[in-house]
């Protein structure tokens, strides 16, 4: 095979895309349709509470289109880390909407189901035998946090998905993946270089992001070679220009060149990009380099609390002067309210409008504007506590006496009755390293289903 074909159906899985992009990438006729279903981006909490952060009807759409165009016609289709997060529940739910849409169209296939989830005990095992590592710039996993974590996945790399297309499967559902390896496998099987397939998978992986203008919600498409790949969108509204391609390159890195991954890293020192049509990029010169301990990264969440969350505007110029004042007061007045009551909770201001995009690392600190937006956040060990708290501090902040404050009104805008809103669970994560393994796919239970 002198050219692997990958069709990359969108940056999420129920993001969505437009039919005629899609057709047009099957019009091509690809070897491969893949998808990343999910991020560690929208943080911790779908991975503790085990559910999606994407729409379920959403989801089923974006399979149903791809089952439908590639099951007839015999084209691998791989999804990596189902259901957002990829843990056994994720799994589960996304298996559910892939049978049905079998039965529904009345569709024939046989579909691995590998398995990302591992057993806190084997964790706890791993640490005590000296196989678990910080992942830089993190601390050393704590045994107390490990017994607190409700649920860990291990991100797989390309061997357990080219395992099950070697059993068989034409579907492939993984848990929590590489991103780029759903992308990669199916085309280093076939005998591709893998610096080149995983450098494709890492532009594939979000689909148009990688064009100019960008999308997640549209279809990009890879053309894979023995020296080079191109990349092309499929909507003829963007382009794959050097420049977009490059700095799609340098997305989600802390080092221009590598790029580390399960077993390894993509070395891009001597990675070239070249214009090849208006809107077709060709790239070339990336080398995979293996790792001498083959090592796979561990996400896991742990529970801390409830969260109760208020959010306010506020215009007079003079408060705006003492936001600072006027938050310090405010938090002492809720301790003191409730210092007797044993409440263990921790009260947040962030203030849009002035660093509530960059916290402590923003450099302007005075409020430029002539208004900001308030959020006021409560965690507490009960729902019922973080109410306390945040209907305390905003009825506080509501009426609170500040220097040069003339007016007795309130001194908040409400743009919600209620204004206090439940946000239910907290999670943080609590597991974020490495794992030294002697087998990459030992971790990855696999199972055979026949739809």
């Amino acid at each position: 095979m002198d050219e692997f074909r990958i069709l990359s159906t969108t940056a999420i899985l129920g993001y969505g895309f437009p039919v005629s992009s899609f057709e047009a990438g099957m019009a091509r006729n690809p070897h491969l349709i893949a998808v990343d279903a999910g991020s560690t981006d929208p943080g911790p909490y779908y991975l503790g509470a085990g559910v999606s952060f994407t729409d379920r009807d959403a989801v089923k759409r974006d399979l149903e289109l791809m089952l439908l165009a590639g099951v007839p016609r015999k084209i691998p289709i791989v999804i990596g880390t189902a259901g957002g997060s990829g843990g056994d529940r994720h799994l589960a739910w996304n298996r559910e909407i892939i049978e049905e849409i079998a039965r529904e169209q009345r569709l024939s296939f046989k579909m691995a189901v590998i398995h990302a989830e591992l057993p806190r005990e084997l964790v706890a095992q791993a640490l005590e035998d000296g196989k678990v590592s910080p992942l830089p710039p993190g601390e050393q996993l704590q045994k107390e946090h490990l017994q607190e974590t409700v649920s860990i996945v291990a991100q797989m790399g390309i061997e357990p998905i080219i395992k099950a297309l070697d059993a068989g499967a034409q579907v492939v559902l993984a848990g929590r993946c590489y991103d780029p390896a759903v992308f990669a496998a199916p085309a280093v099987r076939a005998g591709f270089d893998k610096g080149l397939a995983i450098h494709l998978g890492k532009i594939l992986e979000c689909a148009s992001i990688a064009a100019t203008p960008g999308s997640g919600s549209d279809c990009m498409f890879g053309y894979l070679r023995a020296d080079h790949f191109d990349v092309e969108p499929l909507n003829p509204i963007r382009k794959c220009t050097t420049l977009s391609v490059a700095a799609h390159t340098l997305y989600e890195k802390t080092d221009p060149y590598i790029l580390p991954g399960p077993g390894g890293h993509l070395d891009l020192r001597e990675t070239r990009f070249e214009q090849l049509t208006d809107s077709i990029t060709r790239v070339s010169g990336s080398r995979y380099v293996n790792a001498p301990e083959y090592t796979i990264k561990m996400e896991g969440a742990r529970r801390i609390g409830y969260r109760t969350v208020t959010i306010a505007g506020a215009r007079d110029p003079i408060l705006l002067e003492h936001i600072d004042e006027i938050i310090q007061g405010v938090t002492e007045r809720v301790a003191d309210n409730f210092k007797n009551r044993g409440f263990t909770y921790k009260l947040l201001f962030t203030i849009y409008g002035r660093d509530g995009v960059m916290g402590s690392l923003e450099p302007v600190r005075k409020v430029g504007g002539h208004e900001i937006g308030i959020v006021i956040e409560a965690v507490s060990d009960t729902q019922a506590h973080a109410d306390t708290i945040c209907a305390a501090a905003r009825s506080t902040m509501l009426h609170y006496g500040y220097t040069g404050r003339r007016a007795t009104a309130g001194n908040l805008a409400f743009p919600y009755s209620p204004s206090d809103f439940h946000a239910g669970e907290v999670y943080v994560f609590s597991v974020y390293h490495l794992l030294s393994v002697d087998d990459p796919c030992a971790h990855f239970p696999c199972e055979m289903v026949q739809l």
